[in-house]
């Protein structure tokens, strides 16, 4: 039987009305290159140290897979098979833009704003497992992501800017060097100039976590996001700045109680919207209330690129005007069909619908937290 938040989200696709709407995400892309081992790390050691001994050679039989990558060029990929119109600001090289021809170009993505006088990011991700669990060790070169910032943008971009409905920022930790003033600016000329709802997902603060107090100061206390998402981990870096007994909190209260707790705290001393995503449920945070609604129980075939998934499902659900907790169904239907899918693909709204229709999210009383009040 379907559940109630899965009957109200089909419902309200059924009666929403369809409207085109652009979004422009910035600014990385990577080329992720997926090494999989199928043997303990030291087995995997000693045949290392085995070839490294013989001054080189080759370890076959290594299953690999090279896939688009990126928060913004993935989030891309997602809203475009959704019906949106996208607009990356992404800087890589001649050979990554070829590469986002190949990956974006056939799902109708506009790539006139991409910057190709940089350098390509690549990231290598080497599954192993490790004590009986499969890890996943990421080895990355950033290109020219350190140093991209807000006077790389034309006044083509400017102008796109201005224009847009949405406009999202991503992987601040990665913009080593600008990437606060590149929120900071993008933020305030959409303001001033613009239109667009500001939707801004830092990615995991810790690459650059003394940059940190500069990035809540200048940007996520000020008034120029209007959605914050974050995951669980993200929400605890932000809302330990925010509140010293928050750190105290880690070691006393379940998981996802934890993350409840700082997505709360953030949305008691920040303007947006704080969107939560993690595995079990999802939540939207306002100072006076919140909601939240059970991820899908799907048997997850992989893990990266979920959340971007998740970000632009709950883009698709906010230009629909879906109610919060449909939003947040709708969010957490896209992410799951991505992690479930054989072939990682994204789904359209159509196919959506028809996934919905055959699954049932977790119960909420699993998970340790309240039930949400049904909204109607």
């Amino acid at each position: 039987m379907i559940s109630w938040l899965v009957s109200d989200l089909l419902r309200s696709l059924r009666s929403a009305k369809r409207r085109k709407f652009s979004v422009v995400v910035m600014p990385d892309f990577f080329i992720d290159r997926f090494v999989t081992y199928s043997g303990e790390i030291e087995r995997f050691s000693a045949k290392v140290a085995e070839v490294a001994a013989r001054r080189g050679g080759n370890i076959h039989g290594v299953e690999q897979t090279e896939l688009r990558g990126g928060n913004a060029a993935n989030t891309a990929a997602t809203l475009a098979t959704l019906g949106a119109r996208v607009y990356p600001i992404i800087t890589t090289n001649r050979f990554g833009y070829h590469l986002l021809k190949f990956y974006l170009k056939p799902l109708g993505v506009d790539l006139s704003h991409v910057k190709v006088n940089g350098e390509v990011a690549l990231t290598t991700a080497l599954e192993i497992n490790y004590k009986g669990e499969k890890v996943n060790i990421m080895m990355g070169d950033l290109g020219s992501l350190p140093n991209f910032g807000p006077e790389n943008l034309t006044e083509d971009d400017w102008r796109l800017l201005e224009e847009a409905d949405y406009v999202c920022v991503f992987n601040w930790a990665s913009t080593q060097q600008w990437g606060t003033e590149l929120a900071e600016k993008v933020f305030s000329h959409v303001k001033e100039k613009g239109r667009a709802k500001t939707y801004y997902d830092t990615g995991d603060p810790s690459p650059n976590k003394q940059g940190i107090p500069k990035l809540v100061r200048k940007v996520l206390l000020s008034d120029l996001v209007d959605v914050f998402g974050v995951n669980e981990n993200e929400a605890f870096w932000y809302a330990s700045q925010l509140n010293m007994k928050i750190k105290r909190l880690k070691n006393k209260l379940r998981h996802n109680e934890l993350a409840r707790e700082c997505a709360r705290t953030l949305a008691k001393n920040l303007s947006a919207r704080v969107d939560l995503h993690t595995a079990a449920f999802a939540g939207s945070f306002f100072k006076q209330n919140e909601v939240l609604v059970p991820a899908f129980s799907v048997s997850a075939l992989r893990a990266t690129g979920a959340g971007d998934s998740w970000n632009a499902g709950n883009i698709v659900g906010d230009a629909l005007n879906l109610p919060d907790s449909c939003r947040l169904t709708l969010a957490n239907a896209v992410a799951a069909y991505y992690v479930s899918n054989p072939t990682a693909e994204h789904p359209t709204l159509s196919q959506l619908v028809e996934f919905c229709s055959k699954q049932k999210p977790i119960s909420l009383s699993l998970i340790h937290i309240s039930e949400p009040t049904r909204p109607y």
